[in-house]
């Protein structure tokens, strides 16, 4: 019989499990062992599948399992759901280096279409919206090249807290907060994703690979399709590139439908 599990430590649990389906594996096998596993809340990396069913029956298993926004049907309540399962986040350092927020993602919870960048910056964190400064400005105009408007789509990143002095984030920042992002992938369902810039690719893609490689091509995300271009904030540092990030937007339209327009966004 399984211990009785204190709800601190399906809290846990429920952490580390979530962590297990992110990665994709659901499946968990139970090893008979009399050691009882502790855990402490603040630990974010995940215990070997095998120990992890051995302290929980199955029905507890399916309980700490099951996703808050998966009962639920309206993409809207879904994202809240996730919203307020994050919290206010303290996962990863990144909460105590000077973030003022959490930028969780904003959009039509049932677009077509979502982006996703890389971190927020200074206008983002002071605002709590991604996509807001100079880069977010030459993302709406390509956003409107492709007959888009920006209510349409969903923006978000592939971490929630502005890294100290916009620096790149860490590996394991992002394996830390990218589960938020695939929980808003899943409830949205959009038809296309595109990774703006390196870290957004090389994160959902697990490719280690530079970007003229990683561009130009359909990859499969979990049953969706995923493109790769450059982030508007380098284009803004290399303008002359623009041209063939607009050819990795005319591949999108070209998936969705769209009317391709002739003048690069600017």
């Amino acid at each position: 019989m399984s211990p009785t599990l204190s709800p601190q430590l399906k809290r846990a649990l429920a952490d580390r499990i979530r962590y297990y389906n992110e990665l994709g594996i659901y499946d968990f096998y139970r090893r008979e062992i009399h050691a009882q596993i502790q855990i402490q809340p603040e630990q974010r990396e995940p215990l070997p599948k095998t120990k992890v069913a051995a302290v929980i029956s199955e029905s507890e298993l399916f309980e700490v399992a099951t996703k808050p926004e998966s009962t639920l049907s309206d993409p809207a309540q879904g994202l809240l759901a996730i919203r307020e399962d994050l919290g206010d986040c303290t996962r990863c350092r990144l909460h105590k280096q000077g973030r003022k927020q959490i930028v969780f993602g904003v959009g039509n919870p049932r677009a077509e279409l979502m982006f996703i960048g890389e971190a927020p910056g200074a206008d983002e964190d002071a605002q709590g919206e991604p996509f807001v400064g100079r880069a977010g400005q030459l993302l709406n105009n390509m956003i409107k090249a492709m007959g888009l408007r920006r209510e349409e789509i969903y923006i978000a990143n592939i971490i929630k807290c502005r890294p100290p002095g916009n620096r790149t984030p860490e590996r394991d920042e992002c394996e830390t907060c990218s589960p938020f992002l695939m929980r808003q992938i899943a409830t949205i369902k959009p038809k296309a994703l595109v990774a703006l810039g390196a870290v957004a690719a090389k994160t959902l893609l697990a490719i280690n690979a530079p970007m003229t490689e990683l561009r130009g091509h359909w990859y499969d995300f979990r049953g969706t399709k995923l493109a790769v271009t450059y982030h508007p904030a380098f284009l803004l540092r290399d303008p002359r590139q623009k041209k063939e990030a607009w050819k990795d937007l005319q591949m999108v339209m070209k998936e969705l439908g769209l009317v391709a327009l002739t003048r690069t966004p600017e």
